[in-house]
């Protein structure tokens, strides 16, 4: 049992090797199913797929590196032309912001691709996140904060941990007190909180990128020293990891595409 007091070292909980079993028990169990509903997640078979793992080598290495405390700090000097493998043409000089909108528009890619007979789509939102079911042979839309990518990975976990029932409903149906909640209303936001963000977790951890809870409690007039909200999104993540059977499906999916594209490329 973690201390409610101590920080949980998240980026302990997926090593390279850990990666590399997790994809394979997760490979395992969708080999198991008699129904493939979704893009296998073979790099090799899946044209697009391979050519999101060579976006993505691309893309990290010349603007992420990994320090020894596992944060990602942004390469200073990049030079890059068009790239006829990655289909990605860029300016002489890569800003954070260049590459980051690029990886965005990855994730979109991937999403989309891997969920395409979902009905649904990945959208960088200009605003607040918002869930949109489907209607009028329109797809549901998962639109996503100020095009950010952590705040898409925080949406798509939402929407993997919904059932069939919220998918049609607007924001899943889920009750939303903005930060400078009461005590209670606090307590019942990390209840609801610690599922999604464990999936985040793993999501942000098998792309190389550092993960933080969210309380979303900036301006809380209480005393928050006794929450273990943190403690308990980690052991949540730690169980999905032991336990990947008990993984919502579409979390599965894509964290076998994002092991295999990002951590194993």
């Amino acid at each position: 049992m973690i201390s409610p007091t101590a920080s949980p070292d998240f980026p302990s909980l997926l090593s390279s090797i850990d990666a590399k079993d997790f994809l394979q028990r997760l490979n395992e169990l969708q080999s198991q199913k008699t129904n493939l509903n979704n893009p296998s997640s073979n790099v090799e078979t899946d044209a697009t797929l391979k050519k999101l793992s060579l976006q993505w080598q691309y893309l990290a290495s010349n603007y992420l590196i990994h320090s020894s405390k596992g944060f990602i700090e942004p390469i200073k000097e990049s030079k890059v032309t068009q790239n006829t493998l990655t289909g990605i043409t860029s300016q002489d000089e890569l800003s954070f912001e260049d590459i980051e909108q690029a990886l965005t528009d990855w994730l979109i890619e991937l999403f989309n691709h891997l969920f395409i007979s979902k009905q649904v789509i990945l959208v960088r939102s200009t605003g607040e996140p918002e869930y949109f079911p489907a209607q009028n042979n329109q797809p549901a839309r998962i639109e996503f904060a100020h095009g950010f990518f952590a705040s898409a990975l925080h949406e798509i976990s939402h929407f993997c941990v919904a059932g069939k029932r919220r998918r049609q409903l607007p924001d899943f149906g889920y009750w939303y007190a903005a930060d400078g909640r009461s005590a209670a209303q606090q307590q019942a936001f990390e209840r609801v909180e610690v599922k999604p963000q464990a999936i985040e977790c793993l999501f942000t951890l098998a792309c190389g990128r550092p993960f933080r809870v969210s309380q979303d409690n900036l301006f809380a007039d209480f005393d928050t020293s006794s929450s273990t909200f943190a403690q308990d999104v980690y052991q949540q993540a730690q169980t999905y990891i032991t336990k990947p059977n008990t993984l919502p499906s579409d979390a599965k999916t894509l964290l076998q595409a994002l092991l295999a594209l990002c951590a194993l490329s």
